[in-house]
């Protein structure tokens, strides 16, 4: 499982790094693979960089090598390489490099900042497709040549471009060890696609706040266990997804609430979002509340 922690903050907004590190060691303590402190669900957008750096620098101590820790970088190839030294700075293993801030670039711009940025960090860098940021089956081939680009997360959600990609980086020879994620929002709703295009990594938001549900949902996909997984999408992963449909910024508040209803206090989500309505948060109980009852009837 891949772990992308929340951020947590104090009553009066600002960074609160012992709630922090609690969350995760129990992300690591219950069976994370790698944690990627400061992307999306950690609130990258929100974070000073020296919060950001205190942040990774938390997570790697709490990961204590027993699991790699990614951190992100973002906005424009100057700021995303600050940020790429202070993950380094700060003992990271690695980087998710998210797209570029506010512009739409060209293929040849976004070739020219992500080789930018593999060429500013010692860090390997996993490319992030998502929103302005999404590559030809080309560019991906032209940056897996670089040593420093070790893999491409998928939040775009186009399953002819991914294989177009696979396909490109595999007739250019650069597969190597070259990792493929499925970022997508609540991913193990479309984690079946991805496994038919070989695509077997997957970011789970829901391992923030109900690790139980998340570790058996991909256990049963690891082993062909069809009964469980549609047990789990039916009855736990499609409700969930359309309730986060329901707000602006759900993907990120929704998982934070979930988190503070696990008993964990990391506080709310920073402007400019905001906290899921009182009625979707009664909802997110009874939906933690069945999938773990739907986890354990399996």
């Amino acid at each position: 499982m891949l772990f992308f922690p929340v951020t947590a903050f104090a009553p009066d907004g600002s960074l609160d790094l012992a709630t922090f590190r609690t969350h995760v060691r129990q992300g690591v303590d219950a069976g994370a693979g790698a944690v990627f402190a400061c992307c999306g669900t950690g609130e990258f957008h929100a974070l000073a960089p020296g919060e950001f750096r205190d942040c990774v620098a938390a997570a790697v101590a709490e990961a204590d090598g027993r699991v790699p820790v990614l951190a992100g970088a973002g906005y424009g190839t100057a700021l995303a390489a600050e940020f790429a030294a202070l993950a380094e700075e700060a003992g990271a293993d690695g980087l998710l490099a998210m797209p570029p801030y506010l512009v739409t670039p060209g293929q040849e711009g976004l070739l020219r900042h992500y080789t930018a940025l593999a060429g500013a960090t010692g860090l390997d860098l996993v490319v992030y497709q998502r929103d302005n940021a999404v590559f030809a089956p080309s560019t991906v081939a032209e940056l897996a040549r670089l040593p420093r680009v070790i893999g491409l997360k998928d939040g775009h959600g186009d399953p002819d471009l991914m294989q177009r990609i696979i396909t490109a980086v595999r007739a250019a020879g650069q597969e190597r060890d070259f990792l493929y994620f499925n970022g997508l929002p609540t991913a193990e709703l479309t984690g079946l696609a991805y496994r038919a295009l070989g695509v077997e990594l997957y970011s789970s938001a829901v391992f923030c706040f109900v690790p139980e549900v998340a570790l058996a949902f991909h256990r049963a996909l690891a082993t062909g266990d069809e009964e469980t997984v549609r047990a789990l999408l039916d009855g736990f992963y499609a409700p969930l997804v359309a309730l986060r449909n329901q707000g602006h910024g759900y993907a990120v508040s929704l998982v934070k609430a979930g988190v503070r209803l696990r008993g964990l206090d990391v506080g709310e989500v920073r402007p400019p979002f905001t906290e899921p309505a009182p009625a979707h948060l009664k909802e997110l109980g009874d939906l933690i509340d069945r999938g773990l009852a739907l986890v354990g009837a399996a």
